[in-house]
């Protein structure tokens, strides 16, 4: 049966999750996830038409909302998220990807592949909506002191893990992923675009200014440096598909269940493509994750 999201899908400390994603997700090669998706294609699939007409049907093609509620678990505080018309069109008319749906993404790569595994310790994820251009512009301070108090949320981390910040370069802008290992003053920076974090110099200000303060709250000593390190990842061959290449960033090396995210870790964009029904199907089909009835 569909289920609506928000009140009717559970989000305590309780919620059970899918033994099988569990089990699979820590030992899981890439090379074999990637012959598990379908490549990109020309025309829609079968499930994105079905979707498209399911979400036609509904009452959000009329106004309506869904409130996704998401516990403390994934970005630190509680967050909801709001659905509407427009996000859904991102994923059927492939548009750029905005935050609602990220967020949405990343709320269920937790709470099927994290919630209650010893990877909630590994990983950890940043909320997009606080963290960006466009506020670091109008006061980098108060969004230091956000990324600091996400880092403290998680405990002592003195043992190695990685916060996931999906950071968007403004106005519906670029999406990059920035992964950071606290523990081992590491900074990786993952684009579908060529360059490095030089094309976004607040950004990596308030990444470095932010774990320094973080270390010294923590009367940690700073040993050295910060080292930033661009992984090479497989670029987009559009301008708009930034969005789906962060989600399969963090879905891929969540997979490896590696801290040190090793600087090749696809070999090329064969069978990388992260092709549209594969994020949509999660977003609306998979158990509590459907958003409309």
């Amino acid at each position: 049966m569909l289920k609506k999201a928000g009140k009717d899908i559970p989000t305590k400390s309780g919620t059970k999750t899918n033994p099988k994603s569990q089990k699979e997700v820590p030992g899981q090669m890439l090379d074999k996830a990637s012959k598990e998706i379908p490549t990109t294609s020309g025309t829609k699939s079968q499930i994105m038409m079905r979707l498209e007409k399911m979400v036609e049907e509904s009452n959000i093609m009329h106004g309506a909302i869904r409130s996704v509620d998401m516990d403390e678990g994934v970005f630190g505080i509680a967050h909801s998220e709001l659905i509407a018309k427009e996000d859904m069109q991102q994923l059927f008319e492939h548009e750029e990807l905005g935050i609602a749906v990220i967020h949405t993404y990343i709320w269920y790569m937790y709470d099927t592949l994290m919630r209650g595994t010893e990877l909630c310790n590994r990983f950890n994820f940043i909320a997009a909506s606080r963290i960006n251009t466009t506020f670091i512009t109008k006061n980098p301070t108060s969004v230091m002191n956000e990324l600091v108090d996400r880092f403290m949320v998680a405990g002592d981390n003195t043992t190695p893990s990685l916060y996931f910040l999906p950071f968007n370069s403004g106005n519906g802008g670029h999406w990059v992923l920035v992964a950071m290992d606290l523990s081992r003053l590491m900074v990786y920076y993952l684009d579908s675009l060529p360059g490095d974090w030089s094309k976004y110099p607040s950004m990596k200000k308030t990444v470095d200014a932010a774990i320094l303060k973080f270390r010294s709250k923590k009367n940690y000593r700073n040993r050295k440096d910060i080292t930033w390190v661009r992984v090479q990842c497989p670029q987009q061959n559009n301008a708009i598909d930034c969005g789906f290449f962060v989600l399969r960033f963090m879905r891929d090396i969540i997979a490896l269940n590696r801290i040190d995210i090793p600087k090749m870790v696809w070999n090329n964009n064969l069978g990388f493509i992260l092709i549209l029904s594969d994020i949509s199907s999660n977003l609306l089909l998979n158990h509590e994750y459907v958003l409309f009835s």
